[in-house]
């Protein structure tokens, strides 16, 4: 597959899973980080995604999560990135912020029993969001004013630069599963009347400033790819005519993929089942001229294979079944009948199917 002249060696992408590493302080990725990713790579993955990476500190979903807004975790993530490459993967960041839903406590073992925003005395920070409205069983955020927006677009801009630096291959953009940019969106959670609110085109604003600047300060030859959720499985909500004029959009600042999945913005009830969110991407993909990648319990490789070739997607991305099994693309090559000794790293050729 390629995007721009990054070329991805197949269609398997690696979703964005937040590690939630204890290891992790002050946004610096860590050796799990390198463990998890480079596992994944050593086991064929195409294109691997980091975890939602914030841009600032207080766009984090926990005090655990990696970000990229300081050269301390630049330099970290370039080790990385550079192991993972040597391996024949692609590398992207999912750069983020998590808005009304950030610093909550992350879902770890050690935290069990504890829900909601985490106090700033025991680490949290506020939050902001388009409106002081909370996501249930959060604080209330403070509303994100015009400069607060002006400066979210230079963070944004600044850790897309870092990127580079860091050398990775392509930037995915989270507009997705209710966090800041899709609570814009989201007309269940935008309520404003200003420029950035008030209708389909103003809500849409935040969305693609963030684009068209990151997509400025981008490399021309890497691509840059958004997430989005292509409906908030509620009626009234986003749905997926606004992430078809989103996409379309998008398309023509410069944007070179779109990875679908839904939900997050508000608390719905979501028929979950294998593939349930694929007809999404193929809607998309029908309407527009823009790439997609499908997500959402994808774990069998006959099936992957078959939305690819029915033309729901372009590309498929997993992410639970890849924790099970970090060489799922070794096994599906085998199960599909491809004998492709490049999936293997040199040491693992023995073991090859």
């Amino acid at each position: 597959m390629s995007l721009r002249e990054l070329k991805v060696r197949n269609r398997i992408w690696l979703a964005p899973m937040c590690q939630y590493s204890v290891e992790a302080k002050d946004g610096i990725p860590t050796d799990w980080h390198l463990m998890h990713l480079g596992a994944r790579a050593a086991g064929g993955f195409g294109l691997l995604i980091t975890e939602a990476t914030a841009v600032c500190p207080q766009g984090r979903i926990s005090p655990q999560d990696t970000g990229l807004w300081n050269d301390d975790q630049m330099h970290s993530w370039s080790r990385i990135v550079s192991f993972c490459q040597a391996q024949g993967a692609k590398v992207a960041v999912q750069l983020a912020h998590a808005g009304r839903k950030a610093s909550t406590w992350p879902s770890l073992p050690r935290y069990a029993g504890r829900h909601g925003t985490i106090p700033e005395l025991a680490g949290g920070w506020r939050t902001v969001g388009p409106t002081d409205e909370p996501f249930p069983g959060l604080d209330p955020p403070e509303v994100l004013d015009r400069a607060g927006i002006t400066a979210l677009i230079d963070d944004f801009v600044t850790a897309a630069r870092r990127a580079e630096q860091a050398g990775f291959d392509a930037v995915e953009l989270h507009f997705a599963h209710g966090y800041l940019v899709h609570e814009f969106l989201s007309p269940l959670v935008n309520t404003r009347s200003d420029e950035y609110g008030g209708d389909d085109a103003g809500r849409r604003r935040l969305a693609l400033e963030i684009a068209e600047a990151v997509r400025q300060v981008w490399p021309a030859h890497k691509p840059l790819i958004v997430r989005i959720s292509a409906t908030d499985w509620i009626d009234g909500g986003w749905h997926t005519r606004q992430s078809i004029e989103l996409a379309c959009a998008l398309s023509r600042i410069g944007v070179d993929a779109l990875h679908v999945s839904t939900g997050g913005a508000v608390i719905a009830d979501i028929a979950v089942k294998a593939e349930y969110q694929v007809g999404f991407a193929r809607s998309i993909r029908e309407a527009t001229d823009i790439p997609v990648a499908a997500v959402g319990l994808i774990t069998d490789p006959h099936g992957a294979q078959q939305i690819l070739e029915r033309g729901d997607a372009d590309a498929v991305a997993l992410g639970r079944v890849a924790m099970r099994e970090p060489a799922w693309p070794q096994r599906a090559a085998h199960e599909l009948g491809v004998r492709d000794g490049s999936l293997y790293p040199g040491p693992y050729r023995r073991g090859s199917w």
